[in-house]
């Protein structure tokens, strides 16, 4: 099974965090987003992951290494794609085609979730899926009375379901795929100036390809500043089962109220950390009230209240209390 992740997205939604850093990049939880949500794919899959491709814009040469590292360390071959104009999801796909064969799994790099990856034999394909409340938010999914998919519907202005497409599919024919994505590029099938999967999908279902709703039992959102601090509280609340404090950690007249995660030398000293906190690697906390935050690395928090924040790496806050969304490099007092 092959995997193919397109991120050369822009991450508008989640500045200023990203005007420094690819938001696949972003930590949470103590990890990049792209690399929890690969880790995911291969943890909740039956069949081995071979390859994985990562759709980038120029991020540079540090960047790609990670990638490829993250690919290697899960036992698959990556490879680094490159999507030069945002031409839409379909035209994203397709610049990872030289992983479209055989079994593929295509997942968008702002959504972490868990699911039950079994897929039956007899589908040829599964879209996972989510109940919400606001269908008119999303792209959804219609379903016909035995369950299988019918229609794809962007946005829709009247009901026609609540099963949101999330941005994970599982293909038993990634060759198939590729022609249907080909064909569009090819008869200029475009909206809004992209190229979109879900007329691929309309294409191949009525061509008789049978797709099924697949059910995830959590879909945490990576696309904004407020969804990305409840995406790390449920991180820490699924895996942060015991509080770990790396051994060069100084914590000094200080109480930590798990579940936090505490980066390598973080520094905190008569300060309250917790719950539903993390410290990126090097962070310092002194005479401070910290709870439900996601701090990246080499940031400074002093005599201030901050919570339900999201601050960049090598930032400094001080003074007032504070709900804050600052990026890399910021300085608060």
């Amino acid at each position: 099974m092959n995997i193919i992740i397109p991120m050369a997205g822009r991450g508008s939604r989640l500045r200023p965090h990203t005007l420094t850093v690819p938001k696949p990049l972003v930590s949470v939880a103590g990890k990049p987003i792209v690399e929890r949500l690969a880790e995911d794919i291969v943890a909740m899959s039956e069949e081995k992951v071979e390859e994985i491709a990562f759709v980038i814009g120029d991020f540079g040469e540090e960047v790609e290494a990670k990638l490829l590292a993250i690919a290697e360390r899960l036992g698959a071959k990556g490879h680094i794609c490159y999507q030069e104009k945002p031409l839409g999801t379909a035209h994203a796909i397709l610049c990872g085609q030289q992983c479209l064969n055989g079994p593929v799994v295509v997942a968008f790099a702002d959504t972490l979730f868990r699911a039950d990856f079994t897929i039956n034999p007899e589908a040829d394909g599964v879209l996972f899926v989510k109940q919400v409340e606001n269908p008119s938010a999303f792209g959804v999914v219609v379903t016909n009375e035995a369950g299988g998919i019918e229609d794809y519907v962007e946005k829709p202005t009247q009901f026609v379901s609540d099963l949101a497409m999330i941005g994970i599919y599982a293909f038993r024919d990634g060759n198939r795929l590729k022609s249907e994505l080909q064909r569009l590029i090819d008869d200029d099938v475009i909206k809004g100036g992209e190229y979109q999967l879900p007329d691929a999908l309309r294409n191949m279902t009525q061509a008789g390809l049978h797709f099924e709703p697949g059910a995830v039992s959590e879909w945490m959102d990576c696309g904004n500043k407020s969804a990305t601090v409840e995406t790390n509280q449920l991180i820490l609340e699924l895996t942060q089962q015991e509080l770990f404090i790396p051994d060069d950690a100084v914590i000094e007249e200080s109480v930590i109220i798990p579940p936090c995660f505490i980066g390598k030398g973080v520094k905190i000293h008569r300060s309250v950390v917790g719950p539903h906190v993390s410290l990126g690697h090097q962070a310092s906390v002194t005479d401070s009230r910290v709870e439900n935050c996601l701090i990246q690395d080499n940031t400074r928090l002093s005599n201030t209240i901050v919570k339900d924040s999201m601050i960049g790496s090598h930032a400094s806050v001080t003074g007032q209390p504070f709900n804050l969304s600052i990026g890399d490099y910021s300085e608060i007092q």
